[in-house]
């Protein structure tokens, strides 16, 4: 399967990491799209690199490159995750709004029915943030916010991250094994 993943410019750098390391360990081809931004937070955040994400990457675009296979809706994926997604590139996205290549090739998912789950992170959250989530959701995207669950019993903050990463995969129909399913 193939699968573009775009790390945006919000707080949780690390979701896009470990969505792009269990998508790479499930055997999948990953294109990968890492905005400014979230460049400055990965490194803040995390002990990785944009480099370190390159390197697992199948293949990488700048997001301003509007020239690239994943700004054609012809170009085909099997689905697509914006992780974390910030409120400006939900903004875009709900209103079809592509001046980046993360904008732009999830307009190109949406109109061609494919799979598009965005991993917002923002709290609390505002009116303008609700209805764009709302507009974005009625576009056909999987709004997908990191509102981790405890019913799994986490005991580390990784806990918390590979249980919205399980979400996130069980949105693909990737088999995992990230935390523990209710029973």
């Amino acid at each position: 399967m193939k699968y573009l993943l775009s790390v945006g410019g919000a707080s949780g750098s690390i979701y896009g990491v470990r969505i792009l390391e269990e998508l790479k360990k499930s055997g999948n081809e990953v294109h990968l799209v890492v905005s400014v931004g979230a460049k400055k937070i990965l490194e803040h955040e995390t002990t990785y690199t944009y480099e370190d994400l390159n390197k697992m990457a199948d293949f990488s675009y700048e997001n301003n490159d509007l020239f690239v296979g994943p700004a054609s809706g012809s170009f085909q994926l099997d689905g697509m995750i914006v992780a974390p997604c910030s409120m400006k590139m939900l903004s875009a996205i709900a209103n079809g709004y592509g001046d980046t290549l993360t904008s732009r090739a999830a307009c190109c998912c949406l109109k061609e029915g494919r799979k598009l789950v965005l991993v917002i992170r923002e709290t609390p959250l505002d009116l303008p943030g609700i209805k764009n989530m709302l507009a974005a959701k009625q576009s056909g995207t999987i709004i997908l916010p990191a509102m981790p669950g405890f019913y799994h019993k986490p005991k580390t903050i990784d806990d918390l991250v590979n249980f919205i990463v399980g979400k996130v995969l069980d949105q693909l129909d990737i088999k995992h094994s990230l935390f523990k399913r209710w029973k």
